[in-house]
């Protein structure tokens, strides 16, 4: 559950940051370490490519993806979703369409302008928010003459559109807490469903057992029928 939501937290002396994943991909990774419990981190990591965040974006260093998996800690390069784009007006334009994982857009947009104003930035003549119902479109309009390679690097550069996400995936595992692979976590996962499965069993054995126990007395009663009415 922890893989697949994510989760973020801080204590006294630990903290946990864990990125979420996709549904399938942590089903299909927990059917593989049943069928397979000594499958290794590469043989999972045919099955989990990666952290799937809701905002999309992309994640291009898969080394940094295999250290957080392996060790637990480390970190997820993300950047922005650009292409380009001609306006009306002829005007070249960076579409952006997926933005890092919790990067605010609204702060993002003036951070940007912010940017451009004070020269940091340049190449830039506007800067809008098209979203819609139909997902997030952001536009970044170049002046005429503007590199849109020169301009796409010094956003990755000096804005959000580039972030990391550092992977602490801490978590307390039969109360203790600990650092844990992405083996482990699946591991401990399917022990705990095994455990849920075994006591659900028994109670239900439980329930049956204290049913069966009225039906043989009332058994009894029938073979002793004519005393049973003559008591009550």
């Amino acid at each position: 559950n922890l893989l697949l939501n994510g989760g973020s937290g801080i204590a006294v002396g630990m903290a946990t940051n864990i990125p979420p994943h996709n549904l399938n991909e942590i089903a299909d990774a927990i059917k593989l370490v049943i069928e397979k419990p000594e499958a290794t981190l590469d043989d999972l990591m045919e099955v989990v490519k990666g952290p799937d965040f809701p905002t999309a974006g992309a994640i291009f260093n898969q080394a940094e993806i295999r250290q957080a998996y392996a060790t637990g800690r480390g970190r997820v390069t993300m950047q922005a979703v650009m292409t380009m784009e001609e306006s009306a007006q002829g005007r070249t334009q960076i579409v952006v369409t997926e933005l890092p994982y919790q990067v605010n857009k609204a702060n993002l947009l003036e951070r940007i302008a912010d940017l451009v104003r004070a020269k940091r930035i340049e190449g830039v003549s506007d800067l809008r928010d098209e979203s819609d119902r139909h997902g997030m479109r952001m536009v970044i309009e170049l002046s005429r003459g503007a590199s849109y390679a020169t301009v796409k690097n010094q956003l990755y550069k000096h804005t959000a559109l580039r972030s990391t996400f550092a992977v602490n995936m801490l978590a307390l595992d039969n109360g203790q807490p600990k650092t844990l692979t992405l083996k482990e976590a699946l591991v401990a996962f399917i022990d705990h469903r095994r455990e849920v499965i075994r006591r659900r069993a028994e109670f239900d054995l439980e329930k049956a057992q204290e049913r069966a126990h009225i039906l043989q007395g009332l058994l009894k009663a029938l073979d002793l029928l004519d005393l049973v009415i003559a008591a009550i």
